[in-house]
C-alpha cells in the first residue's frame, strides 16, 4: 500500500513539473512591439507592397498572384481572384474605393520571429476604419494576411 501511495505521489509531482514547464514555454511565445529603428525597411516595404496589391484588387478587379519568393505556399493557395472578388464586393459597397495603407505598428513574435505589420486601410467612405495585418516569417515571406475592424490596442489573435 505504501508503494502505491509513493508511486501516486511521484506521478503527481512529475505531472505538476511538466505543467510548469509547459506554462514557461507558452510564456516564451510573446509578441513585442518594435521601435522604428528595429524595423527592417526592406521587409516593411515588401509587406506594404504585397498588402496594397491585395486591396488594390478591389479597385481594379485584377490580381497578380503571389510567387514563392513573396509568400508561403498556403498563402498562395488561399488568396485567389475568386475569394478576393467576394470580399471586394462587400468592401466596395460598405467602404468605397481603396485609397492606401498607412503603417500603424509593427510587432514581432519572439518565439518564431514572425513580424506583424499592422496597417490602417484607407477607403473613400469614412464609415469605419479597417485594419490589414501582413505577417512576414523568418524567411521574409508573407505567411498570412488578415483584415479586421480597426481597434486602437493591438490584440494578438
Amino acid at each position: 500500500m505504501k508503494k502505491i501511495i509513493l508511486i501516486l505521489c511521484l506521478v503527481t509531482l512529475v505531472a505538476c513539473k511538466s505543467k510548469k514547464a509547459y506554462q514557461k514555454e507558452a510564456k516564451a511565445d510573446e509578441v513585442v512591439k518594435l521601435t522604428p529603428t528595429q524595423i527592417n525597411n526592406s521587409q516593411k516595404n515588401k509587406a506594404y507592397e504585397l498588402g496594397k496589391r491585395v486591396l488594390m484588387t478591389c479597385n481594379t478587379s485584377k490580381f497578380k498572384a503571389f510567387t514563392t519568393n513573396e509568400a508561403t505556399q498556403s498563402v498562395i493557395n488561399n488568396i485567389t481572384i475568386e475569394k478576393l472578388s467576394k470580399t471586394c464586393a462587400k468592401y466596395r459597397m460598405w467602404y468605397g474605393s481603396f485609397i492606401d495603407l498607412q503603417l500603424a505598428e509593427v510587432y514581432q513574435n519572439t518565439h518564431d520571429q514572425t513580424v506583424v505589420y499592422r496597417f490602417k486601410a484607407l477607403y473613400t467612405k469614412k464609415v469605419a476604419n479597417k485594419e490589414l495585418r501582413v505577417f512576414m516569417n523568418a524567411d521574409n515571406l508573407v505567411s498570412a494576411i488578415k483584415t479586421s475592424d480597426w481597434v486602437d490596442k493591438f490584440q494578438n489573435n
